[in-house]
């Protein structure tokens, strides 16, 4: 990626390379982002005044929940560069030299680590969303009810986020060998899928 960070371009910018017919940054970064503007939402939305928040507890749960939200807006952002970064290191293992059975072994081992690396990133992206998710459920039902669309907005955003990293995973999963390893992360990933599910309904 020669050291290019997407996330530090302006809105405009980072369209541009999106629209670029380059490979990165590509759908990994686009759903990194859509994850961070939701979480971002949720977190302005925790910090409204005029909140249905009635009780101190209730009032101290808003605001963690506003606080843990711009955390993982903070990580999903970075999550933008990390995705073209992994890629970078699937593009490089699989350039490396084949000719002799030792290159061929070395080669091998490289991407089956990158594709580990390229799998790892997305993961982390569901993650960050599912946790937002639930913190969105404690801003929509505490949060200034003024604001009730833009923390639906946040749940559209965040679940665009989680599946659409969903999406690289499974993709990336395909060309990792290690059995156990893919059945694990598969194993999350529906965990994963389903606590958002239930975040949904219980809004």
């Amino acid at each position: 990626m020669d050291n290019v960070s997407f996330k530090d371009k302006t809105v405009t910018e980072f369209l541009d390379a999106v629209r670029a017919p380059e490979p990165t940054p590509g759908g990994g970064s686009a759903a990194a982002l859509a994850g961070a503007m939701g979480a971002s939402l949720f977190a302005m939305v925790a910090g409204l005044p005029k909140s249905k928040a009635v009780t101190a507890e209730d009032t101290a749960r808003l605001a963690a929940a506003g606080t843990r939200c711009a955390a993982l807006a903070d990580e999903l952002t970075a999550l933008v560069d990390r995705d073209s970064e992994a890629y970078a290191q699937v593009m490089a293992a699989f350039r490396r030299p084949k000719n002799t059975d030792d290159e061929k072994a070395a080669r091998s081992a490289a991407i089956q680590e990158a594709m580990r690396g390229a799998t790892a990133t997305p993961l982390e992206v569901m993650r960050a969303c599912a946790a937002a998710a639930e913190q969105g459920v404690v801003v929509a039902r505490m949060g200034n009810p003024s604001a009730s669309s833009d923390a639906a907005v946040g749940f559209e955003l965040v679940g665009a986020g989680l599946r659409g990293a969903k999406l690289n995973v499974e993709i990336n999963l395909g060309s990792v060998k290690d059995a156990e390893y893919v059945a694990g992360i598969r194993d999350e990933v529906d965990a994963l899928e389903s606590g958002f599910s239930r975040s949904q309904r219980v809004v």
